[in-house]
């Protein structure tokens, strides 16, 4: 069995988490996703907008989600060897990024490959919350 992990705050979840999830469900039997806790998202300097309960719910809503589990840190190789994925997947945007090739070489001590899916462009959960915050700031 092929076991794919991937992670994320999915923070006003969209399609661009849709095409990932997708993505990364046909490239396995069984996909692992990690949700980011509340103090995790603070700790790295954000506020998420809905609170980890329930986007550990919509998270586990998606049909290509096999398991949705807490992400309570930034350790991808533990993550990886501890629900024995053989994949990781993100998206393109981290690609060659300083950042994510210690991620590559950390991941490959525990036998986990780094797969980069293209990016949907366009749409973040970041684009959503100011589009929203400009129609607030309007009415």
């Amino acid at each position: 069995m092929i076991i794919g992990y991937t992670s994320g705050v999915y923070d006003l979840f969209h399609v661009g988490h849709v095409n990932l999830l997708r993505n990364a469900k046909s490239m396995c039997d069984k996909l692992v996703v990690g949700v980011t806790v509340d103090e995790l998202v603070m700790y790295k300097g954000k506020q998420s907008v809905i609170p980890y309960t329930d986007r550990i719910e919509v998270v586990r809503a998606c049909k290509y989600v096999d398991v949705a589990i807490p992400q309570n840190n930034m350790d991808k190789a533990a993550a990886a060897l501890k629900n024995h994925a053989r994949y990781l997947f993100v998206g393109d945007d981290w690609y060659d990024t300083p950042k994510w090739k210690d991620f590559e070489k950390q991941l490959a001590e525990v036998d986990c490959e780094v797969i980069y899916f293209p990016y949907t462009k366009g749409t973040s959960s970041t684009l959503i919350n100011e589009a929203l915050e400009d129609i607030r700031d309007n009415k």
